[in-house]
């Protein structure tokens, strides 16, 4: 054991001692004599938490190999690192120090070395190490940033992603003569993208040879004047790139469609570019006849062991982002492909295969997140695991299975799970240290009556130390999405049990347009974002409402996204029912959204169509429920929140919404962050939005 964590300390300095290293972050996750006198949860606390991620076991099931990141708040930044977790003696190791950024670990196929990217070297690289972290090595030495890589299972090559300039679309760069004018110069959509502004740069993915340790320069697979992402923008995620395990093929994920075409569609395929010939297929539509078999998202491509199969997610429906995800199986022999999971209501996601003939999977269901098991010859899904948690990723090794687990009152920890039973086992203890300090608000699941007398699931949690003969101020939460899960999610920007700990009763509805309950259920929310999924929410609050401890007279509604345009159409017909509202990034103005937005597949799935279709009378419909049109009756404090980089849901929205009720003469105030986008990233800009959060909810509900 000494000598192991001698060779951590040799590891974490670097190649050689002479060379000069940068000071490491310092991280300080001790809790103050206050805090932990205090015993409660706050934003300060939250911020010293761990955040573990990126796992994966050894080949032989042994390690669990993870990245962990933490943050210094006065410095307004995090260092992420990469420790291992031996599960025989559960004791943990850290390979990386916090003079760089470590992140992205795979271990090789035989398990004797770890692969990352690290900036150790001045840029983002690929890395290997010993599996004790020992002789860290760069692989690669390129003049560009790599953005993720995947090494092929035979050891001989790797792809990796970086990005690419496409297209000009700065004025200096059209026009060469005037260097000094700030323009940008666009004939077609996309001009942004969710956080960014579409300039001419695309994610493109390059295939290389891999010897004696060090990474050549690759081959574009995409082309070098292919005006698309690959993996798709804007999460870039790099779990939709596969090599087979021969390393002869890659299977990936791609939308080969650019301007208008790319803004109103969904359509991606899997491809397969293989090595040798440099040819590529697309398996979904392998010739004409079959363009419109698989109109909507393709993704995540994962080859079986034997390479004779891949299994991938779909959706069925064209412009629809949040269509049942099916897990498809495609035979590589023949091009057959079934869907193993038509007979289950519920999204397939996070794909492993288990031999041959088996596969595991996540699916949400009843407002949690459970593995899941299908055979490739006998598709009746069995649900592996049970119990009130999110699983929201897991990996397969030797038989054995290890999983990243949260709940309301959890941030991620590893738990193994039994693969023949199901029967889970915490295995890390990452915040512990915090956990022992803090008391956590009890969480209950409560079954609500819809006015159409459907039953609705509703986390309701209670503050810390909750006292039933008293009355509590109680909010109303909106969730986003639309079409996202109010499961047993532990968040860093909208956490329940935070709101508890400050002494508020929180009602969590699992409204209608809500995965894990069907895909009726879902649906509905589909061009009727002012029917039924409205009254849901004031089923719940009024619900809750009734209990003696919940306080009537301190009701406030809170939400984030379609959450924040809850809270706008909620204050214009709430009946005075609540005291406060906050809305974050909430769509306000559904004719200036449709101008603003830039996946307009979302707006035109969701809200039925463009606001100029008059024939259109679902369209027509949402337009007529626009909340900006019921301002009118708008009579109650509002905190309006947003990201100048939200070009989802544009700022705009949100400064639309803040003209209208400060010109109504209503309590009101504007946080407007200058460097975030749809969420809140940053350490202190979170701690502001936490502030002026509660800082509103205790002025006007408390």
């Amino acid at each position: 054991m000494k000598k192991f964590l001698l060779m951590m300390a040799i590891a974490a300095m670097g190649v050689s001692s002479c060379e000069k290293r940068p000071a490491p972050l310092t991280i300080d996750n001790a809790l103050t004599a206050a805090e932990m006198a205090e015993g409660r949860l706050t934003p300060e606390v939250m911020w010293k938490m761990s955040r573990a991620s990126q796992s994966s076991l050894s080949p032989d099931g042994a390690w669990l190999l993870y990245a962990q990141t933490d943050y210094n708040m006065a410095e307004n930044r995090g260092s992420t690192t990469l420790w291992v977790e031996e599960l025989a003696t559960k004791e943990v190791h850290q390979l990386t120090d916090r003079t760089s950024q470590n992140t992205a670990p795979q271990w090789s196929a035989d398990g004797k070395h770890i692969y990352f990217l690290s900036d150790r070297s001045g840029s983002m690289q690929l890395w290997q190490m010993n599996a004790d972290g020992t002789h860290p090595q760069q692989v690669s030495d390129f003049g560009f940033d790599i953005e993720g890589y995947g090494i092929a299972p035979t050891g001989e090559r790797a792809w990796y992603v970086r990005t690419v300039h496409v297209a000009d679309r700065r004025s200096a760069d059209i026009h060469k003569d005037m260097d000094k004018s700030k323009a940008r110069i666009y004939d077609d959509l996309m001009v942004r993208h969710w956080d960014y502004w579409e300039e001419g740069d695309h994610r493109h993915i390059f295939v290389a040879d891999l010897t004696n340790g060090s990474l050549a320069e690759g081959v574009d697979i995409i082309g070098a004047e292919a005006a698309w992402d690959a993996p798709l923008a804007p999460y870039f995620d790099m779990a939709e790139i596969s090599w087979n395990n021969a390393g002869t093929v890659l299977a990936y994920t791609g939308k080969p469609l650019a301007g208008t075409a790319y803004a109103v569609s969904t359509d991606s395929d899997i491809y397969l570019y293989d090595v040798a010939s440099g040819q590529t297929t697309n398996i979904c539509k392998p010739n004409e006849e079959a363009r419109d078999v698989m109109p909507g998202y393709d993704k995540y491509p994962v080859w079986s062991p034997n390479d004779a199969y891949i299994a991938f997610r779909s959706m069925r429906r064209a412009g629809n982002e949040s269509d049942k995800e099916r897990l498809f199986v495609y035979e590589v022999a023949t091009g057959a492909m079934r869907d193993l999971t038509a007979d289950f209501d519920y999204n397939a996601t996070n794909v492993v295969w288990d031999g041959e003939e088996q596969l595991y999977f996540i699916a949400p269901i009843e407002a949690t997140h459970q593995v899941c098991r299908v055979g490739l010859n006998t598709p009746a899904v069995a649900v592996l695991t049970a119990g009130d948690h999110d699983i929201n990723a897991f990996t397969f090794a030797n038989g054995k299975m290890a999983a990243e687990v949260c709940t309301i009152s959890m941030a991620t920890e590893f738990f193994a799970i039994d693969p023949t039973n199901g029967a889970m086992e915490q295995i890390s203890a990452i915040n512990k240290p915090i956990y022992d300090h803090i008391t956590m608000g009890k969480v209950e699941k409560r079954w609500v009556k819809t006015t159409d007398g459907k039953q609705m699931l509703t986390w309701v949690i209670l503050p810390p130390d909750f006292d039933p003969t008293k009355k509590y101020p109680t909010l109303l939460y909106c969730q986003g999405g639309p079409q996202s899960v109010v499961s047993q999610f532990w968040s860093y920007r909208w956490n329940f049990q935070l709101m508890a700990a400050q002494g508020y009763v929180v009602v969590a509805p699992n409204r209608r347009g809500l995965p894990s309950f069907g895909q009726e259920w879902l649906d509905q929310i589909s061009g009727d974002y002012s029917g039924q999924n409205i009254r849901d929410y004031l089923a719940a609050i009024d619900d809750v409402a009734k209990e003696p401890w919940a306080d009537e007279e301190r009701l406030g509604c809170v939400g984030a996204s379609y959450g924040g345009y809850s809270v706008y159409f909620l204050a214009g017909c709430h009946e005075k029912r609540f005291k406060a509202f906050i809305a974050h990034c909430g769509i306000f103005n559904f004719e200036s959204m449709y101008g603003h937005t830039e996946e307009l597949w979302f707006v035109n799935n969701d809200y039925g169509g463009a606001y100029w279709e008059t024939q259109n009378a679902t369209a027509q419909r949402s337009y007529a429920n626009s909340p900006h049109k019921f301002v009118n009756n708008w009579d109650t404090p509002m905190l309006i929140i947003t990201g100048e980089y939200d070009f989802r849901i544009p700022y705009t929205q949100s400064l639309e919404a803040f003209t209208a009720a400060r010109l109504k003469g209503i309590p009101s105030r504007l946080v407007s962050f200058e460097n975030e986008a749809h969420q809140v990233f940053k350490p202190q800009n979170s701690l502001v939005w936490n502030r002026e959060f509660f800082g509103w909810l205790d002025k006007y509900v408390k």
